[in-house]
């Protein structure tokens, strides 16, 4: 595996300057093109679940996180309050006090459940500077962040589908989990004190892993200070395990903010809060992403998608209409002419572009692209609608396979 600290730099991805400050780094056009891409797929991987998308500003009341738990438990991690009209607020260190506040906002039935609260919302972690580095431990934070309100009775088929999703998102991004594991509370820690919560929390974690068929090993002092979790734990390119997507059944805080629902009695009820997060946070998945794959993405997720290389000055007018005609698909491309080099010299320069279009004066005459793909193959000059229609409907899929040879 690379290391994408020094990778990442080099592919123009992302970069960091002391001037913004530590653990907050920048993204240039490349790589800012990624994490559009892999934004987009969750988005729309969500919405396709019944997930409603929201946003939530990044600033509460210092009340928001009393309420919640987080300043009782977590203060630590977060940044200091910050003196604003006669009251404190406080840069966020979790979505989730801010979507249950939303759900707080209107009345809801019993019909209305599960209801999937989505956003992929900006979160702040005051990190000590010595353990920041590269994308993998920053203080500002991108998070594919999800909660479903629900009743107990849908809690275990909810968590399943969100480890489905996972499991999912995974296969289009090539990323294979070390481990899953169930994440429970260990002494010392600071825990919320309801050791019923816990149990029924776990047991219902417990009970999803098997039914979903994983292999999973129990670690104590893991888990949230609200409730267990499953965790789905990845290695790093210095062998180092970390978690990037989890599944949390939370009792708490639906009691913390007195949330409810008007069940079919009338009555009000108490929901269950389901934390998910698909892919974690955008900066540590782009940073497995760039040291799995050495900066040769799966073509979806690739900075350029099509490399257009026209053999000579009398080719570039062609070049520039597949251009435009990749533009209108959606596909990311660029032209690399004469000017760059000779051709042998510009096929190495774009190695990591997953499709080349190469474009002499035959293939000119007849609107056709000699194409070559990344992992070396070759193919003759096929008419240049029918490689785009190819590789569109590759990326579309989210494969992570170059080519389709039965299509």
């Amino acid at each position: 595996m690379h290391d994408h600290r020094k990778l990442g730099r080099e592919l123009d991805l992302f970069d960091t300057d002391p001037l913004m400050g530590a653990g907050l780094p920048y993204w240039l056009p490349d790589g800012a093109a990624v994490r559009h891409a892999l934004e987009e797929y969750i988005r729309t991987a969500e919405r396709r679940a019944g997930y409603r998308h929201v946003y939530s500003p990044v600033l509460g009341k210092r009340e928001l996180y009393e309420i919640s738990g987080h300043w009782a438990h977590y203060s630590d991690d977060m940044f200091p309050p910050m003196d604003l009209g006669g009251e404190q607020v406080v840069l966020r260190p979790s979505l989730c006090p801010h979507h249950a506040v939303i759900y707080r906002s209107r009345s809801h039935s019993y019909r209305e459940l599960p209801l999937r609260m989505a956003e992929l919302g900006g979160m702040y972690r005051s990190e000590l500077s010595g353990v920041l580095g590269g994308l993998t431990r920053v203080r500002a934070i991108q998070l594919n962040d999800a909660h479903i309100f629900c009743t107990l009775e849908q809690v275990a088929d909810e968590a399943r589908a969100a480890l489905e999703l996972i499991r999912q998102a995974y296969r289009a991004l090539g990323i294979v989990p070390t481990r899953y594991r169930l994440s429970l509370p260990g002494p010392g820690g600071k825990y919320v004190a309801a050791p019923e919560q816990w149990q029924r929390a776990t047991a219902l974690l417990t009970e999803v892993l098997e039914r979903s068929g994983l292999e999973f090993e129990a670690a104590e002092g893991e888990a949230a200070f609200y409730g267990p979790k499953i965790d789905v734990q990845l290695t790093d390119s210095a062998g180092r395990e970390f978690t990037l997507s989890t599944v949390q059944v939370d009792f708490h805080q639906p009691e913390q903010f007195d949330l409810h629902y008007i069940g079919a009695d009338g009555a009000k009820h108490r929901p269950v809060m389901v934390h998910r997060s698909i892919i974690g946070s955008v900066e540590r998945a782009v940073a497995q992403l760039i040291e799995q794959h050495g900066g040769a993405f799966p073509a979806w997720l690739a900075p350029v998608q099509l490399a257009i290389l026209p053999v000579s000055d009398d080719e570039l007018p062609n070049a520039a209409a597949l251009l435009r005609q990749c533009d209108d698909l959606g596909l990311r491309a660029e032209v690399a002419g004469p000017e760059r080099g000779t051709l042998a010299a510009r096929i190495r320069a774009a190695r990591l572009v997953p499709y080349q279009a190469v474009i002499g004066a035959k293939e000119a005459a007849d609107d056709r692209v000699a194409l070559r793909l990344r992992d070396g193959r070759r193919f003759d000059p096929q008419p240049a609608d029918g490689v785009l229609a190819r590789i569109g409907a590759l990326v579309d899929a989210h494969s992570t396979e170059l080519w389709d040879s039965a299509a």
